[in-house]
């Protein structure tokens, strides 16, 4: 294995207030691309209209469904592996993302120890990885995009 090569390449979330925004905040400040599927217009709980967060995250592409569950399944079938983060058991949408996840046997680690940990698990799937990240809203879970910002600061850091 090459270890010059970077371990994550890309981070991949939805665009969802919490873990997600969390995600691709963390990526935007350490230069890591980021990207995913977001469900149409751009929408999240706290810009329903368009362009929602296509606005402050250009890396998303928009689904033609506004179903936010075809954007979940889009950023697990489009990534090596899912990092879910935050209490998930709450979750509606990061429940159905491990669902999905299983179901198209792609490798998912939930609520990591540490980045650490985190990054030794994705170190046994490859490098040059692309990362989904799921978790909770902040509507569900108060403090979880501080939290996963926090989190993911640290696994991006150089």
């Amino acid at each position: 294995m090459d270890l010059s090569r970077p371990l994550i390449s890309r981070i991949y979330a939805g665009g969802q207030t919490g873990a997600d925004r969390a995600a691709l905040d963390a990526a935007i400040a350490a230069g890591v691309v980021h990207g995913g599927w977001c469900p149409a217009g751009g929408w999240a709980e706290d810009k329903p209209y368009p362009p929602g967060v296509l606005v402050d995250y250009p890396g998303l592409k928009p689904t033609i469904e506004s179903d936010p569950a075809v954007r979940t399944e889009r950023n697990i079938r489009d990534t090596h592996a899912t990092l879910a983060l935050g209490v998930v058991e709450g979750s509606p949408g990061a429940t159905r993302a491990l669902a999905y996840a299983e179901a198209i046997a792609r490798p998912v680690m939930v609520r990591p120890d540490s980045p650490a940990a985190a990054l030794e698990w994705l170190a046994t799937i490859g490098r040059e990885l692309i990362v989904n990240v799921v978790g909770p809203r902040e509507s569900e879970a108060p403090g979880s995009y501080n939290a996963a910002r926090a989190f993911m600061s640290a696994l991006l850091a150089p």
